[in-house]
């Protein structure tokens, strides 16, 4: 989402620092790409495609089900502004073969359902992902921006195997969604997975473990995600080398019980 211009919308400023930042994040051991047709829109994808294909060891994420008429935000609710949803399957279908062309792909390893669309119920929307897998165009399903009720009838019509949810602990909910993850074995991967530290109290709760580690506290936010379930799998975007390698470096920080333990009950309380 990083990678493309402003509100994503269009271009980057620099294309060629951009796929240099693609292949940066393989170099250090990155396995899995996460992106949506809706990044530029189609932007991200083509840079992708033009830095990493033919993808040797790499899994491709996708998403789609939202179309876009302009540059667009985010609202001081955490809201995307600009974007319409469209979950109607004959969307779905071109959505999906438009970026298999982008990605220069036969068959997307992991395609998810970016949002609900409220207009189109949403069994109909999984089932025509069920469709375009039974056609070997994708590989596995995954649903983004949903309630337990919503991964529940998915879960009727197919095989889910990864939830992309907005990590925010303003509420229980997304530790209601990651326990639903686990009891099914189903990927968890939080976005905007720094954002939610944003709260004060919940970043003190950081301070210890960075001073034992001599880290970050943004490092150790995405080292507990990475320690706190074996499902979860952060995904923090970037734009910048810098940020990129310091994002990376969390993974390698080994939390000790009494910290993941700390930091869970302090983003639990309700």
């Amino acid at each position: 989402m990083r990678i493309t211009g402003a509100g994503t919308w269009g271009p980057p400023p620099d294309r060629v620092a951009a796929r240099a930042l693609l292949r940066r994040a393989v170099e250090l051991g990155v396995q899995l790409i996460d992106t949506a047709d809706a990044y530029g829109p189609g932007v991200s994808e083509e840079l992708i495609a033009e830095a990493l294909s033919p993808y040797d060891g790499l899994l491709i994420a996708t998403k789609g089900g939202y179309e876009r008429s302009g540059p667009g935000g985010l609202s001081e609710s955490g809201e995307l502004t600009g974007w319409t949803p469209n979950g109607r399957p004959g969307h779905l279908r071109s959505a999906c073969e438009a970026s298999l062309r982008r990605l220069e792909l036969d068959r997307i390893d992991l395609y998810q359902l970016h949002t609900p669309d409220p207009a189109v119920p949403f069994a109909e929307s999984i089932g025509a992902l069920k469709d375009l897998q039974n056609e070997g165009k994708i590989r596995h399903i995954g649903v983004s921006n949903v309630t337990l009720e919503q991964l529940a009838v998915a879960r009727t019509v197919a095989d889910i195997s990864t939830v992309q949810n907005r990590l925010d602990f303003s509420n229980s909910r997304w530790r209601d969604m990651l326990n639903e993850c686990e009891t099914h074995e189903i990927g968890f991967i939080p976005y905007r997975p720094l954002r939610a530290w944003d709260d004060a109290a919940h970043r003190q709760v950081l301070a210890p473990a960075a001073a034992r580690l001599s880290a970050s506290t943004d490092q150790i936010a995405l080292a507990w995600l990475l320690a706190v379930s074996p499902v979860t799998l952060p995904i923090p975007g970037t734009a910048t080398r810098a940020h990129l390698e310091d994002n990376l470096a969390a993974a390698a920080l080994r939390l000790d019980h009494d910290e993941i333990q700390a930091i869970t009950a302090a983003v639990s309380e309700p």
